[in-house]
């Protein structure tokens, strides 16, 4: 049997001792409870903590290269669309140049048609801008300029830490239909002089943009200009088919990415959790255990406190 003293209550202090421990750990289950997280600071779980605060931070990185993503995307949507119009307007310039072969046709007010063609495509490629890019109207020229344009697509960390930021590149140099550098060999698909052939060439040719047949004749000579005229147009169309291939195929792999990118942002939110984010429903069987294991805590304490009561009563009379 222990001895009893009225200097030291031993039991008095074993239940306080206990019940400042359950009120501490009911205070951190509280806060668990009031913030979602079993790991909020780095006290809590330095390690952990580390840890996710550099993941959080990657996934905001991400978030930005998703919103870059959303930029590129946008551009290249633009610039696809403005080829794949102006498609359809050069193949109706065509198909008036056809018409205009047959003898006795009026190719004075075709080339009116004509015109309002050309015009509609330069106000076409002209308006395809988004933030301030256009890629199919340009000035090659211009200094710092590069046909090879780079949307940031990712953001990775290596296991020592180091960052790199990855890039998609999109070759435009055959996409452009205009360029107004007068630098020899410069020219879009569009504005580019062409032989009879269609081919590209550097003087002695005629562009899409520069087409008048108002003057032609039905003559053998005449024709053939007309001829070449087609041919030229016909070349021009092939190669805006081309590049709005290239650029559909451009939209395609930033379409992926995004994908990859969104998933790659729910992995890493997901995993950031498992190391931070509390069980709620742990600890709401906890907290319930130690509301209980609290209230039990103060009775025992009042029960000590009262043998000093009985350590009295045994020197009464």
């Amino acid at each position: 049997m222990g001895m009893s003293s009225i200097n030291t209550n031993i039991s008095a202090m074993t239940a306080l001792q206990s019940l400042q421990q359950t009120s501490k750990d009911l205070l951190t289950t509280q806060n668990r409870i009031s913030t979602g997280l079993k790991v909020a600071s780095a006290s809590d779980n330095a390690a952990y903590w580390s840890i996710a605060t550099t993941m959080k931070s990657d996934n905001d990185a991400l978030s930005t290269v998703q919103d870059a993503l959303g930029l590129g995307k946008g551009t290249v949507d633009v610039a696809y669309n403005a080829i794949n119009q102006s498609i359809t307007l050069v193949g109706q310039i065509k198909d008036k140049l056809v018409a205009a072969a047959s003898p006795g046709v009026d190719r004075s007010k075709i080339q009116s048609e004509i015109t309002q063609l050309q015009d509609q495509l330069k106000g076409i490629a002209d308006s395809a801008s988004f933030s301030g890019e256009n890629w199919v109207s340009v000035d090659s020229s211009v200094s710092g300029y590069t046909a090879t344009k780079t949307i940031v697509s990712s953001f990775s960390r290596t296991s020592t830490g180091t960052v790199s930021v990855g890039t998609i590149s999109v070759d435009t140099s055959s996409s452009v239909l205009f360029d107004s550098s007068t630098a020899s060999g410069a020219g879009g698909i569009l504005d580019s002089q062409r032989s009879t052939t269609g081919a590209i060439v550097t003087t002695g040719g005629t562009s899409v943009m520069s087409i008048d047949i108002s003057s032609l004749t039905d003559s053998a000579s005449d024709q053939d200009i007309l001829n070449g005229y087609i041919a030229g147009v016909d070349a021009a169309y092939q190669q805006m088919t081309t590049a709005a291939t290239n650029l559909g195929s451009a939209q395609k792999r930033i379409d992926l990415q995004t994908d990859f990118v969104s998933s790659l942002m729910d992995s890493i939110s997901t995993g950031v959790s498992q190391l931070v984010d509390a069980d709620m429903n742990e600890e709401s069987t906890r907290l319930q255990a130690l509301q209980v294991k609290q209230q039990l805590g103060v009775q025992a304490l009042s029960i000590a406190n009262q043998s000093s009561q009985n350590i009295l009563s045994l020197f009464r009379s």
